[in-house]
């Protein structure tokens, strides 16, 4: 594989946040710039997919921002749309959603590093797969529009359709021993809870 790029999606409609997650403030940071941030040190070129119309915070010149074909369809859609402003620029992506505070480009390699010879790599924790933590090769486009056609919106269809590899948690032990990659901030309180232990984690 000889390039590798990257997609944030950030379209969501934040219902149970309350507010746009991308605007969080995080740090000296805003949530979305912090995520491309994080991305960026593993991964270029970045594309960071939003809702049509949707305001986003100011990303760096390189960075380049893509719409949704249809709004309301969910990550599955921003999926297709992200690995498409892709194609002829890297082989595969990582696909992030904008809530990730922790995310650790240590953890980004590990998937790369294990995508092998599969068009899908996604890490499994607990019975439960995290396509928004996971890389894809360009070529998953074309599944996931086909699958857009016939209303089957679920990420998880893709690894049905594709050769997926599945992460195990102790194959990323070394790199994320407490998975923190795959913690996101659904909630006021999650959020809350993100802040207080980003503060603790600069005390050590």
């Amino acid at each position: 594989m000889t390039n590798v790029g990257g997609v944030v999606l950030c379209g969501g409609q934040s219902r149970r946040m309350g507010r746009p997650k991308a605007w969080l403030p995080f740090g000296s940071e805003l949530m979305l710039p912090r995520v491309v941030r994080r991305l960026g040190e593993v991964v270029a070129p970045i594309v960071v997919v939003a809702a049509p119309g949707q305001p986003i915070p100011s990303l760096p010149l390189e960075i380049e921002v893509v719409c949704d074909a249809q709004p309301g369809r969910g990550p599955l859609q921003g999926l297709a749309a992200g690995l498409e402003a892709l194609r002829g620029r890297a082989d595969a992506a990582y696909v992030s959603s904008c809530d990730v505070p922790f995310l650790q480009p240590a953890f980004i390699r590990r998937l790369i590093e294990l995508l092998g010879e599969f068009a899908i790599c996604v890490p499994e924790i607990g019975g439960c797969r995290h396509p928004l933590a996971a890389v894809y090769r360009i070529e998953v486009a074309a599944a996931a529009a086909r699958l857009l056609n016939e209303d089957r919106l679920r990420p998880a269809f893709l690894f049905e359709e594709m050769p997926t590899r599945i992460v195990r948690p102790e194959e990323l032990a070394d790199v994320d021993p407490t998975l923190e990659s795959l913690r996101n901030v659904n909630t006021p309180a999650d959020y809350e809870a993100a802040l207080r232990d980003s503060l603790l984690k600069q005390d050590r």
